[in-house]
């Protein structure tokens, strides 16, 4: 039944960032929404990227799942990718940051 489940996750994940099996694992440690936390710290992360005017704000997705940031998205510059993992690291409560941004391919 877990191996299943397990498989519908990672289905429905592959669109996002998050590996279906970590999110399984943390649905069931934490609930349908989240560990206690989560919510604000995805909240602050967005809320200092904000005060960075170096970063493209539209093209940055932060999820949080169990005090782990995830960063997805496409910028122009490597610095930015640098600057908000870095960024969102400083922030009470984090654990981990997984930053899966990407260059884009602008010619």
């Amino acid at each position: 039944m877990r191996g299943l489940l397990c498989a519908s996750v990672l289905a429905l994940s592959l669109s996002g960032t998050l590996s279906g099996c970590a999110a399984y694992d943390t649905y069931e440690k934490c609930g349908f929404h989240g560990c206690p936390g989560d919510a604000k710290i995805t909240a602050e992360v967005r809320s200092r990227f904000r005060e960075d005017s170096s970063l493209e704000l539209s093209a940055i997705s932060v999820q949080t799942l169990d005090h782990v940031v995830y960063l997805s998205g496409v910028v122009s510059s490597g610095l930015e990718i640098s600057d908000a993992g870095s960024i969102a690291s400083e922030v009470p409560g984090v654990t981990q940051v997984v930053n899966t941004m990407a260059l884009s391919q602008s010619r």
